[in-house]
């Protein structure tokens, strides 16, 4: 009776480490994967679409590129169109996040759009490089956007005619040169209308006595960047306060994000991000602008 005994406690202990063993194994099954904000390592998966403005494009591609690497099981598509097509698609529910240069317009509020403050995007007035005129007052260039200056000799320059080189309406580069440098008034008729910033500054590049407006990230040799105010520009005029024609960047969404569009936005603001990315691409920090 006592060998009896024995077996029959050892049965038990078997089944009860059985039973521990496979309890164990179940609770590592679901643990829940990590956060993926920095990344993840590939613990978020999914489909992100975004769509809006051309200069807030290549940092949203480079971005994508970083985070679809460290995730690999999530697909980022960027598409560009401008900041009012982003707004547009992204309240329509056409793509999970609006890229856009402009704040949210009257029409659009109350969609349930959420603000995302990403990046804080310079422009730069450009001329072709012949122009030589070096600096603009605020009156000069507006005089010039709208049509009424329309020879560079009126501003310093040579004698030569002015072709001016504008954006679409659908445009936040467009809004913000006509916000902070137009006071509001409308682009003369006149003006060659180029979609993209690239566009705008293959043509200036191309077109003797040409001026238009680019993102600071696309600014380059071809063109020649222009002082507005007798201010150049430069990240630390920005900063100061001292270079107005800067506008925030916004990804909008249609409520709060979730799931690999909530960890793509982390990503984004990251401090690594930030740091690394942002200025290398002509763009500011957000927190820069706080202090």
């Amino acid at each position: 009776m006592r060998v009896h005994g024995r077996r029959h406690v050892g049965v038990v202990v078997a089944a009860l480490l059985v039973f521990t063993v496979t309890a164990c194994a179940r609770r590592g099954a679901q643990t829940p994967p990590a956060p993926g904000g920095e990344g993840g390592g590939g613990a978020v998966s999914g489909k992100v679409t975004a769509a809006g403005s051309t200069a807030l494009l290549p940092l949203v591609q480079q971005a994508a590129e970083e985070f679809m690497q460290k995730n690999p099981g999530v697909t980022v598509n960027v598409s560009g169109g401008g900041s009012f097509t982003g707004l547009t698609q992204v309240a329509a529910g056409s793509v999970d996040i609006g890229n856009s240069d402009v704040d949210l317009p009257p029409e659009l509020q109350g969609k349930n759009l959420v603000d995302h403050r990403v990046a804080v995007a310079p422009f730069v007035l450009v001329t072709h490089p012949g122009v030589g005129v070096t600096n603009l007052t605020k009156e000069q260039a507006k005089g010039i956007f709208t049509g009424k200056i329309t020879n560079w000799r009126e501003v310093g320059g040579p004698d030569q005619a002015i072709t001016v080189v504008d954006r679409p309406r659908s445009s936040g580069s467009r809004a913000t040169i006509q916000r902070i440098v137009l006071d509001g008034a409308e682009v003369t008729d006149r003006a060659v209308v180029q979609d993209s910033n690239g566009k705008v500054r293959a043509t200036v590049a191309s077109t003797p006595g040409s001026i238009g407006y680019i993102d600071a990230a696309y600014l380059d040799q071809s063109v020649k960047g222009v002082a507005f105010e007798g201010v150049e520009y430069s990240v630390d005029a920005v900063i100061r306060g001292k270079y107005p024609i800067f506008a925030y960047e916004h990804m909008f969404t249609r409520g709060e994000p979730a799931g690999a569009t909530k960890a793509f936005i982390e990503y984004i603001l990251s401090p690594d991000f930030q740091e690394r990315v942002l200025p290398k691409m002509g763009f500011i920090p957000v927190s820069k602008m706080s202090r």
